[in-house]
């Protein structure tokens, strides 16, 4: 069986069919255009830089294109890079489709809409139940495919429902560690702090920011439909401000764009949680590619860090 992407090692080559996940312009210090382009199959993604590229291989090169790339894998400034060699857009011919190429959470989805509607079915507060399944069910396909973010953590199909059912059991378990945690609270705020992901993003495959996730970003968009929904449903009471709160603050810090911080015990917890799935899903996903004894390439959103394999790690 043929190698996939992240599978081969610095300093080997590579000619595979892989999808382009962004392209962006640039212009090098002798003054001519090059594309930085993020190439990916279903292993994970990589950059490559395409020079002294014309108008017309522009235009050719955009996100979600499919091509034949062939180079090889070194290291730049400490993260994986591809030197491709030759490049060339995919064909019929090829009989190669996108969704070949794409990542996908490591559960189904019907999995995921399983585990999310036990975990509403279990709320007792009727308020908070009715709120959480209305915007699930009015989203729900987004939901179970859209990725929970276009770089850094959980950017894959079907990513943003897998984050959240992970945040679930983990919630889950802290609360029975913490009895006093309101589960009701926390589990519809898990459930609903990245909804907004859905119209702020364009969709599973190469996703970009829309209109409204630039102008406005996930975390207005979901406190704006948890009050529609509070409107639609004729729900009253302090349960929606109570939500709102923890859509708002779940970034945690305003350096990190929480418009709020955390002022309810299940906001901190709801923060927390998110900070754990998030950086545990990068670094999974970047140590499986790391030999015992070696470090990983540098993880931007992790301080720049490079983090190391023990040798008795399997």
């Amino acid at each position: 069986m043929a190698k996939e992407l992240l599978q081969h090692e610095v300093g080997e080559q590579v000619d595979l069919f892989l999808l382009i996940k962004s392209a962006i312009k640039g212009i090098a210090s002798n003054g001519k255009p090059f594309l930085t382009v993020i190439l990916q199959d279903r292993s994970g993604d990589i950059e490559a830089k395409l020079w002294d590229t014309s108008d017309n291989e522009v235009k050719m090169y955009q996100p979600e294109t499919i091509v034949r790339a062939a180079g090889e894998v070194h290291l730049y400034r400490g993260r994986l890079q591809l030197k491709i060699k030759q490049i060339r857009p995919a064909s019929q011919q090829d009989n190669v489709s996108v969704a070949d190429l794409l990542e996908t959470a490591p559960i189904s989805k019907d999995e995921i809409s399983n585990k999310v509607t036990q975990y509403i079915f279990e709320m007792k507060n009727p308020n908070i139940q009715r709120i959480t399944r209305h915007l699930v069910k009015k989203h729900l396909e987004g939901f179970l495919e859209f990725p929970a973010a276009t770089k850094n953590h959980h950017e894959f199909v079907s990513g943003l429902g897998y984050h959240v059912v992970c945040m679930l059991d983990l919630a889950k378990s802290i609360s029975e560690l913490y009895p006093t945690l309101d589960r009701d609270l926390l589990y519809g705020g898990i459930i609903l702090h990245d909804l907004g992901k859905v119209i702020e993003l364009s969709g599973p495959v190469a996703a970009t920011y829309t209109v409204e996730g630039n102008l406005l970003g996930h975390i207005t968009i979901i406190v704006n439909e948890i009050a529609k929904a509070a409107d639609e449903l004729d729900i009253h009471g302090e349960e929606i401000v109570v939500l709102q709160h923890l859509v708002l603050s779940h970034h945690g810090k305003l350096e990190w764009g929480s418009p709020k911080q955390p002022m309810i015990k299940e906001a901190e917890i709801l923060h927390m949680i998110d900070n754990i799935d998030a950086k545990m899903n990068m670094l999974d996903r970047t140590m499986k590619r790391v030999k015992p004894g070696e470090f990983s390439e540098r993880i931007f959103p992790l301080d720049n860090r490079s983090f190391y394999k023990p040798t008795f790690h399997n």
